[in-house]
């Protein structure tokens, strides 16, 4: 097959292993800047340009697009399916899955696990808002934010008041959700490809460090799910109808809790810590589904 990746950056391990995974079972494979690509879009012939040359008898691409191209990006994914090339996921599930606001109202409406959660506009709403997620301490989110960035976490109501109104006055979008206390600074990170788990790690916040990011210093090891964290991760990439997913949850007292859905996960922590060539699943996934008219987004929100 010829398969093209979407990436920005050639030299990432994730991007690297894709094309590396892909040439290893004798596919054509081409890493593409998607932001440099153009678009002709017409009803006869929709083409993709890249370089001044049409990305044509593409039979699958695999989107690895960055949180602050979202928009760009999606497009060329989208260009791509109105050409009937498979994606290994659909523009409109990146979409979902990247505004967070609308990823937790989705969840909440199939009855996945969350943390509470409240999100409101005015500064004027703040002790009420507070008051829904149970008080300090809180979590308050960037709706922007990436890999930690924009996550604070709050001790007291004031320091709660004061963030948020900081926050607020940049016009910046927040969320403030329950501080799940019981967590201990850990979270799961699940790869679910097809409807399946393949690999599940859990990381390790640095000391004094809530976040467990591993680019904040947070430590991978390899975990063993419960049916019912496996199951709520399965639930979540498929509520966003994603296909390749990274799941994030968190161990609460009320079961396992999402905190996020990730439509580019990265692949070198889990590969390293698991030892899971989840490059190679994710080829394999294409190399099962890719055919002209699969790409069929059903879900309707």
């Amino acid at each position: 097959m010829k398969i093209v990746i979407l990436s920005q950056d050639a030299s990432l391990y994730s991007t690297q292993r894709l094309r590396e995974a892909g040439e290893q079972r004798g596919h054509e494979m081409r890493i593409v800047d998607y932001v440099r690509c153009y678009m002709n879009i017409t009803s006869h012939k929709p083409a993709v340009i890249y370089q001044g040359n049409p990305l044509d008898d593409v039979d699958a691409v695999i989107p690895r697009i960055g949180a602050s191209k979202t928009f760009y990006g999606t497009a060329v994914v989208r260009q791509f399916e109105v050409m009937d090339v498979f994606s290994a996921n659909e523009s409109q599930a990146i979409s979902r899955s990247r505004d967070k606001l609308r990823c937790l109202q989705i969840l909440s409406r199939e009855g996945i696990g969350l943390p509470v959660t409240g999100f409101a506009h005015s500064t004027k709403d703040i002790d009420g808002l507070i008051e829904i997620v149970g008080g300090a301490p809180l979590v308050i989110k960037l709706l922007e934010g990436t890999q930690g960035i924009g996550v604070v976490l709050a001790e007291t109501h004031q320091a709660a008041k004061s963030v948020i109104e900081a926050f607020r006055g940049l016009d910046a979008n927040i969320l403030v959700q329950e501080f799940i206390k019981e967590a201990g600074g850990m979270d799961i990170r699940c790869f679910v490809i097809n409807d399946k788990v393949v690999a599940s790690m859990k990381r390790q916040g640095a000391e004094g460090e809530f976040r467990s990011n591993l680019h904040r210093g947070g430590k991978a090891e390899k975990i063993k799910l419960t049916p019912e964290e496996r199951s709520t991760a399965i639930r979540a990439a498929k509520a966003m109808g994603l296909r390749v997913a990274g799941v994030d949850l968190l161990r609460s007292n009320h079961g396992p809790v999402v905190m996020e859905v990730n439509s580019s996960p990265g692949i070198e922590g889990i590969e390293k810590a698991t030892d899971v060539d989840v490059a190679g699943k994710i080829i394999d996934f294409l190399e099962k589904n890719a055919a002209k008219g699969k790409n069929r987004d059903r879900i309707q929100y």
